[in-house]
């Protein structure tokens, strides 16, 4: 899999990750637990499937 998420793009799905964890817990919600631990496998691994279908890029253009 090749990283199509940037680095502003993948704190902010962290921090999303976090709040949908801390709801989750709040309300056991496992909706949102389920899409808590998925966003932040993207924001770990760097890569977004939704991203992949539509052909987005938010990595920075290398330099080559």
């Amino acid at each position: 899999m090749k990283s199509n998420i940037g680095k502003p793009d993948r704190l902010l799905r962290l921090a999303l990750a976090v709040f949908l964890l801390v709801y989750a817990y709040q309300e056991a919600s496992w909706v949102a637990f389920g899409f808590s631990i998925f966003t932040f496998y993207e924001s770990w691994v760097g890569w977004c499937a939704f991203y992949q279908l539509i052909g987005r890029n938010s990595c920075p253009l290398s330099r080559d």
